[in-house]
């Protein structure tokens, strides 16, 4: 059993791992930049598309707060952003929305070299993939999207409320090639429908433990969100979370998908004030916030982890078509927990770290390290620094420790 002083140890090399883990301003800052400049290019008054007041906002763990680097450093970051257009031409099904978004990012020399090949229901630019500047290493997934009048004031006003409030009102119309009415249904209301920020107003309602430390919620929905440097403690553990699983899994295809992590860790959540509780609790709980249901399509029983903001859908529906999905995110559960119970069978921080190395990465181990030694000299500078008695454990509880001062 952790003493409480163990705990706090514990919790701020978390939060450390956290940092380690995540964009820093200035990668953060750039991908802002690019995104905001392809919309202004869609929305130029010279575009097709200018009636309809393109804008492009950031969906996915970009908006939620949870975006980590890549394993390897000479990977890609992924940003999925939502393209939402206000009305659309009547005579357009989802073929001339999603192409007439295409046909104008391909009139722009320096984006059609970028453009990938056409996705299902994106268009993907990639961004100075051979650039030696980390920062710039990234693509973007951007999604077509059709809303109606007003929807920019139901989005503010939902995100800006307390409650969960009506997340159905904040579902957006979506593109999506594969399917049958694709070139021929022109009522957006019948095509496919998502709701990214109905997710991430579920999302957030969970994650905030102090609304009043949390006003930047509403930030999340802008064009240009401001940068969240303190993160939430649900957010960290996401981070961690995918971290191991990025370990774990590195190239495997097959590997447990973000959504499916995050949802569960949203649901398992119990708004735990700190890191380590939150972790500890939140990998014990993931398996029994997966239900089962009965699949006529499949006659059988199949794992159900289901869509907050939409019901129908589940997001572990490849998992049946593809036992290896499920294999593997009940391997990888099984490890996440080991690895966190042994956190507390170790006797110092020394050997937490060693014993984190393999799991997470042995450099953003040893920056987390390093990065907690740096706060503790801070604190002893300014004498906030404190001894346990009978222990020995540094932190805020205890006998102050003396700045050394050197004089020659």
């Amino acid at each position: 059993m952790m003493t409480p002083e163990q705990k706090i140890q514990i919790n701020d090399l978390l939060e450390n791992l956290g940092e380690s883990l995540d964009i820093n301003e200035t990668q953060y800052n750039a991908a802002v930049d690019s995104y905001q400049a392809v919309g202004k290019w869609l929305s130029d008054e010279k575009s097709s598309l200018a009636p309809y007041m393109p804008e492009i906002l950031p969906q996915g763990s970009f908006m939620l707060g949870t975006m980590i680097k890549p394993i390897n450093e000479n990977d890609d970051m992924d940003i999925d952003l939502v393209c939402q257009l206000k009305g659309k031409n009547p005579n357009w099904a989802q073929y001339g929305v999603k192409q007439k978004v295409g046909d104008r990012i391909k009139d722009n020399e320096t984006y059609k070299k970028m453009l990938d090949d056409e996705g299902r229901r994106c268009w993907t630019l990639e961004y100075r993939q051979d650039s030696p500047n980390i920062k710039e290493r990234y693509h973007m997934d951007i999604l077509p999207a059709v809303v109606d009048s007003g929807y920019r004031e139901v989005l503010e006003k939902a995100f800006a409320a307390t409650d969960l409030g009506e997340v159905n009102d904040l579902a957006i119309r979506i593109t999506d090639n594969q399917d049958e009415n694709y070139y021929s249904d022109t009522n957006h209301l019948n095509w496919m429908k998502s709701n990214p920020f109905g997710y991430g107003k579920w999302f957030f309602n969970i994650a905030n433990i102090d609304f009043k430390k949390a006003i930047w919620m509403s930030e999340a929905v802008q064009p240009v969100p401001k940068y969240q440097e303190n993160k939430l403690p649900l957010q960290r553990v996401i981070q961690i979370l995918k971290r191991h699983r990025d370990i774990m899994f590195n190239g495997d295809e097959h590997k447990p998908i973000s959504i499916i992590i995050t949802t569960l860790s949203a649901k398992a959540y119990r708004r735990e004030g700190n890191i380590m509780d939150a972790l500890v609790n939140i990998v014990n709980q993931l398996e029994l916030e997966i239900e089962e249901r009965y699949s006529e399509e499949h006659g059988r029983m199949i794992k159900w982890i289901g869509n907050p903001v939409n019901q129908e859908e589940n997001f572990a529906d490849k998992w049946p078509e593809n036992p290896k999905k499920q294999e593997n995110f009940y391997s990888w559960l099984n490890q996440v927990k080991k690895d966190i119970s042994a956190l507390s069978l170790k006797p110092s921080l020394p050997l937490i770290v060693e014993s984190l190395k393999r799991p997470f990465g042995e450099d953003v181990m040893n920056k987390a390290f390093n990065a907690y030694g740096e706060r503790l000299l801070k604190k002893r500078e300014v004498g906030a620094l404190k001894m346990a008695r009978g222990t020995g454990i540094l932190g805020a509880v205890g006998e102050t420790v003396k700045n050394h001062n050197f004089h020659g």
